[in-house]
């Protein structure tokens, strides 16, 4: 009989981790990093209920560092099995995990330096040596086509929206059907294909992150190009933290969109990160994993300016004229997008625009919430900027497209597990699906396991 236990994403948005163990088998669906509140971040350097060495497999969901960001560290522990994802997941979670590497690595050697750490020396989680190790434990795998796991379980998967590459995970062991969700993406999105319907499953594991929302049904160009107007108006500049993959992508489609319209007139865009630069050209790489037109798109990629090194990003920082700078990371937690808060953050004419979820105890989550200062470098930095939000820009489905993908499945499952949410969110999707499905639901706890 198969045992599921959450060992992460329950209670929070982020840190994925899911076991299932049936006889002497142990798999790990997903394996992010825990990310926000110091509380949560501490738990990335526990050691898990379950050695290393012990997982015989893992199946990535996605690629995002909530779900793919501890892989180095479990390698670095002793795992040994393959890495089970979508090609385009494999590829993309190679330039997650080295970017991850190089900022904890980077940050390490900054808090030493100017000695704000409270550890003597700090250190990274993992090193870059670590991720290489990582990526090389990644297996594409096919999809809509059943692959073999050890312990004569089978997987298929199918496709999730949200970012390129992201599926929906089926596992059958023991005699059990497992379905993950995964994070599930939006339907009619300009970018990503609609979540595909799953028929059937015993148990589903599903996310919850706009588990008790809607988001605006707003065109998300007119809403991006309102904030844009006033704050050029103004003479400032529009600072927008941004996912280096999927959020990026879909603004950079939205900017050019507006250019087209004649909106941006003069008003130079700039994106600011090497890793979303290298995400944007993996788009052009997997063109029949998303909707947009191959053509369209490069005149999209080309209306932008690159900013590949440091110099040049600093120059942009000090560069008084109105533009558009979009840089990661998405929740304002680290990269280079920090200096360019700490530059034009301070001053009432440039506007910080967030486009996507912000996780409790992320600067995103306090600057929204009405912070006027955060902490940065060891320093208090005062926010005068304008804080704007498009959470219609989010590429999470809300409480009305979680049911839609739910309301796919032929038969009732015989339990739902909601996950990967904040506990308002998680528990208001657990009443709405036994009101309106009939359907058991259940919001686990850290650490809890289920006999299926």
């Amino acid at each position: 009989m198969p045992v599921l236990s959450f060992l992460g994403g329950v209670g929070t948005v982020t840190g994925s981790k899911h076991l299932i163990r049936e006889g002497d088998t142990r798999l790990l669906v997903d394996c992010g990093l825990f990310q926000g509140l110091k509380n949560l971040r501490e738990q990335n350097w526990e050691p898990l209920p379950i050695r290393a060495r012990e997982v015989d497999a893992a199946i990535l969901t996605h690629a995002h560092l909530d779900h793919s960001g501890y892989l180095p560290r479990l390698v670095r522990d002793g795992f040994s099995g393959k890495i089970h994802a979508t090609s385009a997941t494999c590829e993309v979670a190679a330039l997650i995990l080295r970017d991850s590497a190089h900022l904890q690595e980077k940050d390490a050697e900054y808090a030493n330096r100017k000695g704000y750490s409270r550890h003597a020396p700090a250190l990274p989680l993992y090193r870059g040596k670590d991720a290489e190790r990582a990526i090389e434990r990644l297996a594409p795998a096919p999809l809509h086509r059943e692959f073999s796991l050890p312990g004569e379980a089978r997987c298929l998967l199918r496709r999730a929206g949200h970012i390129l590459g992201a599926a929906t995970a089926q596992i059958d062991i023991g005699g059990r059907r497992l379905v993950f969700s995964g994070d599930l993406g939006r339907y009619d999105d300009p970018v990503m294909f609609d979540p595909e319907p799953v028929p059937e499953a015993d148990y589903v594991v599903i996310e919850s992150t706009y588990g008790d929302r809607l988001h605006e049904r707003v065109d998300p160009v007119h809403a991006l190009g309102a904030v844009i107007e006033r704050t050029v108006k103004r003479g400032g500049t529009v600072v927008i933290p941004a996912f280096a993959v999927g959020r990026t992508q879909a603004l950079l489609w939205h900017l050019w969109r507006l250019r087209q319209d004649g909106r941006l007139n003069n008003t130079p865009v700039y994106l600011d990160s090497p890793m979303a630069t290298s995400a944007t050209e993996l788009m052009r790489r997997w063109p029949d994993d998303h909707r947009l037109d191959p053509v369209d798109y490069e005149a999209a990629c080309a209306a932008v300016n690159l900013v590949r090194d440091v110099e040049d990003s600093k120059a942009l920082s000090a560069n008084p004229y109105p533009k558009v700078i979009i840089s990661a990371s998405g929740m304002a937690t680290g990269g280079r997008v920090l200096h360019h808060i700490a530059a034009f953050g301070r001053d009432h004419a440039n506007t910080l625009l967030f486009s996507g979820y912000q996780a409790s105890g992320t600067r995103g989550r306090s600057l929204l919430g009405g912070k006027h200062e955060v902490k940065m470098f060891g320093q208090w930095i005062p926010i005068h900027a304008e804080v704007a939000e498009l959470p219609m820009l989010s590429a999470h489905a809300d409480s009305d497209e979680l049911m839609r993908w739910l309301s796919g499945f032929r038969r009732r499952p015989a339990r739902v597990f909601i996950v990967h949410g904040e506990p308002d969110a998680s528990e208001a999707l657990r009443v709405r699906i036994g009101r309106e499905l009939g359907w058991s639901a259940c919001v686990p706890r850290q650490g809890q396991e289920f006999s299926l």
